[in-house]
């Protein structure tokens, strides 16, 4: 069954809960995490975890709960739902106080949800996806999971209006990331990657799949792809906690390369999930 749980209570999932002055509401004023469990096992916990306490430092949110507190609330709410397969999300606000803009003395609050998790399609996986190219208007501090997305959700809402996956972004002809995703190209065997900045989520994926491409001798390098380099690749993927390694075909309705997946992607996904298989 999906759970829910909201500041110590574990509730039905649909239970009204958030109050009218309750931050996240009026504000956005939060982090968030999104954790993947496989077979009853949260994939990347502690790295999931370690991201939020960052993000919640850099707003200046103090959280109500340690590291091994997140881990156990997540891991019995886990337990509570009886899922096997489910995506875990938890979000930290500055809590619930009279609505203005400087910091309250409130407690943050912290809401969870346990649901079932849905399959990409093994037509995309197998076949690949189409992405549009956007510009990148969000605020400078993307390394900051917040819940201040509404650029993300235009510029995605974009992309599946047209019939793609993903809205692919870029600041001046320099490729950042996707709208909830990181980027990869692969040109004549080597593989390219945004380096790590405040304009780009340190992604738990990405960091995995840099280390899949070590121990699989793919050679990396970590600098600024340009607009044009991206286009004229001979494969594109991009990575998320829910799309895992998901390999690009089409990019603004024109076919990269032959049009299929490449084989360094498929070495990547396959490497991928044989780690939770």
């Amino acid at each position: 069954m999906e759970v829910a749980f909201y500041n110590g209570k574990f509730i039905d999932i649909d239970q009204l809960v958030v109050p009218i002055d309750e931050r996240g509401h009026n504000f956005g004023d939060g982090v968030y995490e999104v954790v993947r469990v496989y077979n009853g096992e949260a994939f990347g916990l502690t790295e999931h975890l370690v991201r939020l306490i960052d993000s919640a430092e850099a707003i200046r949110i103090k959280l109500p709960y340690t590291l091994e507190g997140f881990q156990e609330l997540i891991l019995e709410g886990i337990e509570k739902s009886g899922l096997k397969d489910s995506v875990v999300y938890l979000q930290v606000t500055r809590g619930v106080a009279k609505r203005q803009h400087l910091f309250p003395e409130a407690a943050a609050a912290v809401a969870m949800t346990i649901r079932e998790a849905k399959d990409v399609s093994i037509n995309l996986r197998e076949g690949g996806a189409s992405v549009i190219v956007k510009e990148d208007e969000r605020w400078l501090n993307c390394y900051i999971k917040s819940l201040n997305l509404l650029p993300n959700i235009l510029v995605k809402q974009e992309a599946a209006d047209t019939g793609a996956i993903e809205a692919v972004l870029h600041r001046d002809g320099v490729m950042t990331e996707g709208s909830s995703s990181n980027l990869f190209i692969i040109k004549e065997g080597m593989l390219y990657t945004t380096p790590l900045s405040r304009h780009i989520l340190a992604g738990i994926t990405r960091a995995n799949v840099l280390s899949l491409a070590k121990k699989l001798n793919i050679p990396i390098k970590e600098e600024q792809i340009r607009l044009e380099q991206f286009k004229q690749a001979d494969e594109i993927f991009i990575t998320s906690t829910t799309l895992e390694v998901m390999p690009i075909v089409t990019v603004d309705g024109e076919q990269i390369a032959d049009g299929k997946p490449g084989k360094y992607t498929m070495q990547l996904q396959n490497a991928y999930q044989a780690q939770y298989k």
